[in-house]
């Protein structure tokens, strides 16, 4: 029976200091221990929580981010293939910027949900056909930090609207195997979902979602099975900064829940076709983790995603700090974290909140 493997992480962010380490060491080096996983998997997801419009745009600053041209082209060599680009710093580069970022990461092969230079364009389901499946991708945000939606012939972000949203993922069942919804949701720095992110996931299930992938919040949430409207979904309630400049002060020392904005999650789900429905007949996070020196700084400035197991098998790492990490991973986010220490075992099915709902 046809299957595919979907992977995806949380949130690229693009502070000041990840610019700069990305100007000394490439962008690919924030990365590089990533890209050999996006590029195995037949589709590679992340939210991208910045505008690319270098032409248009005015240099990012704190809380207005813009990334720099070469980045699309980093995404795109290191596997990623779907980003969402509905989130709260959408309009950072207002209007314009929209169209210049979707510009560049299109004409670099990559595939963006959720925003467009008109509305239609914005709210557009995008398919993609693997391994003789048809995948619908949709993305939404409940967040903005300046909205500028107003005219939908001009650039648009598409809001999380319940009624819109279980509507467009109810056509997209009717024409697709698998239907993945990216959402921006939730409250920054908090580790459980709201009633909001709850109730939206229940009706999304309901409406036909098979897997939801939430960022926002900066800090892992929960992975857990939603049932509602007589259906079973998987949502990533958040996955979590994958690259970021947040937390940079944290030390080996503090307490573990000081360091949770640089804890991430690879997610990965084996969607496959039988002739009657659709399962998910394997899912793991993987734990993360955002290398930062800030703190112990002398020359290059290094920020960098690692894949927390293989570091632990290197050389150089602080271990104990790692281990730590991966116990507060494995206790936000649930037991589908995989278990990669004896000291981070979990066993069983994924669980988390349940939250109630029936078909719209």
């Amino acid at each position: 029976m046809p299957q595919v493997t979907v992977v995806a992480i949380g949130d690229i962010m693009m502070h000041g200091d990840v610019k700069q380490a990305a100007a000394q060491g490439g962008f690919d080096s924030l990365w590089a221990d990533l890209a050999p996983v996006w590029k195995s998997a037949d589709v590679a997801f992340a939210n991208l929580e910045t505008p690319v419009a270098p032409t248009t745009g005015r240099p990012g600053r704190p809380y207005q981010f813009n990334a720099p041209a070469e980045l699309p082209k980093a995404l795109k060599d290191g596997g990623l293939q779907v980003l969402s680009t509905a989130n709260n710093h959408a309009f950072d580069q207002g209007p314009e910027g929209i169209v210049e970022t979707l510009q560049r990461l299109n004409g670099m092969g990559l595939i963006t949900i959720g925003t467009g230079a008109t509305k239609a364009e914005a709210e557009q389901t995008v398919y993609l056909e693997r391994n003789g499946m048809k995948l619908a991708f949709l993305g939404f945000t409940d967040i903005f930090n300046n909205d500028l939606d107003g005219n939908p012939l001009k650039p648009w972000v598409r809001k999380l609207d319940l009624d819109a949203a279980c509507a467009a993922v109810a056509e997209a069942r009717k024409q697709a195997d698998a239907v993945i919804v990216s959402v921006h949701w939730g409250i920054e720095d908090h580790h459980e979902p709201t009633a909001r992110q709850q109730e939206a996931a229940a009706w999304l299930v309901a409406a036909g979602a098979d897997l939801i992938l939430g960022h926002h919040p900066h800090v892992l949430q929960p992975v857990a099975w939603v049932y509602a409207g007589g259906r079973k979904g998987l949502a990533a309630y958040s996955l979590g900064n994958f690259i970021s400049n947040q937390n940079r002060i944290y030390r080996a020392t503090d307490k573990p829940v000081m360091g949770d904005e640089r804890d991430g999650l690879l997610l990965r789900v084996v969607l496959r076709k039988t002739p009657t429905s659709l399962e998910i007949v394997s899912e793991e996070g993987e734990p993360l983790w955002c290398e930062n020196n800030w703190r112990e700084r002398k020359g290059s400035r290094l920020i960098r995603a690692v894949r927390i197991a293989d570091a632990l098998n290197g050389t150089g790492a602080d271990k104990a700090l790692l281990r730590a990490r991966a116990a507060r991973i494995r206790d936000i986010v649930g037991p589908v974290v995989a278990p990669i220490l004896p000291q981070v075992v979990s066993t069983g099915s994924p669980s988390g909140p349940v939250p109630a709902g029936s078909r719209p």
